[in-house]
């Protein structure tokens, strides 16, 4: 086994298994997982999936994951930890940047097993960036930390776009068309930008009638439009209340809540709890809504 932990914003963890030894659930942020060799099965939350060299999968915060290794495996773990966004000022990087492309992995991706690349040139271009990640963390530690950070930049750019356009955005499951993947990919790209989400708009950007789109989007989703987008926001505020140190007005601020207190009814309301008894549980409860125990 090996563990890198040079530069703290992230964990980098490089280890041969012939056996899976099951990891702690807790998974506040993300984790990239490179299979360098080896063959198996992956597995989330009852889904399972075959690896072998050259696999790549992200584990989505607190699921359940495990590995059945038929052949000896090399595992190469990346996290993103919630460090690098409380110690953000300490790297030279466009924090709230950052942060809208993460969040934009974390309530989008729809938690399935299987390689997330589906793009054979961005798989060479993430080995390669892993591998130099790999290499510097061993040769020159905390002095190469701005340079780790913009390769990890680089993967996020790579996961991002891998993830539109693959089958594990999370988009209507049956009888839906090609429109409505486009409006979702809209809408959550600009989940911060309340002008940009109004009936009107959308109406325009997807040549509709304005009459039209909400009752369209509601047949296609089964949900209404304001629902989801009240949902979407919510999904960024927990990963904001648990990965980064936002303020509440600054979140409020950011995804178009009146104020603290319209921010504070809304998540009482959908999510079920308080946000100070989701600050203090938000984890537990995270997980106890996933589909399995570890």
């Amino acid at each position: 086994m090996q563990i890198l932990e040079a530069h703290k914003p992230f964990e980098i963890q490089e280890i041969k298994l012939e056996d899976w030894k099951q990891r702690p659930v807790k998974n506040n942020f993300f984790e990239l997982v490179l299979i360098k060799d080896g063959k198996g099965t992956q597995c989330i939350n009852y889904n399972h999936y075959e690896y072998e060299r050259g696999s790549m999968f992200l584990l989505p915060p607190l699921k359940c994951h495990s590995f059945t290794i038929s052949k000896p495996t090399t595992f190469v773990f990346l996290k993103f930890t919630d460090s690098f966004f409380k110690n953000a000022n300490k790297i030279t990087i466009d924090r709230n940047e950052w942060f809208k492309e993460a969040s934009y992995i974390l309530s989008n991706y729809n938690q399935l097993p299987g390689d997330i690349i589906k793009n054979e040139v961005d798989r060479n271009y993430l080995e390669n960036l892993i591998n130099m990640i790999l290499q510097e963390s061993r040769s020159y530690g905390e002095e190469s930390i701005n340079l780790v950070t913009s390769f990890m930049t680089s993967i996020l750019e790579i996961l991002i776009r891998n993830i539109k356009k693959s089958s594990y955005f999370e988009a209507p499951k049956s009888n839906s068309d090609d429109k409505i993947t486009k409006m979702l990919t809209y809408i959550n790209e600009n989940i911060d930008k309340t002008e940009l989400l109004k009936v009107e708009n959308l109406a325009d950007v997807f040549m509709m009638s304005s009459t039209y789109v909400s009752e369209y989007f509601k047949k296609q989703v089964s949900m209404s439009l304001r629902e989801y987008i009240i949902k979407a926001k919510l999904k960024l505020v927990e990963i904001r209340i648990l990965n980064s140190d936002y303020t509440l007005t600054e979140i409020a601020d950011e995804l178009g809540f009146t104020d603290v207190s319209h921010l504070s009814k809304t998540f009482k309301r959908y999510a079920g709890t308080s946000i100070r008894e989701f600050k203090n549980n938000g984890e537990y409860m995270l997980l106890k809504r996933g589909a399995c125990v570890a």
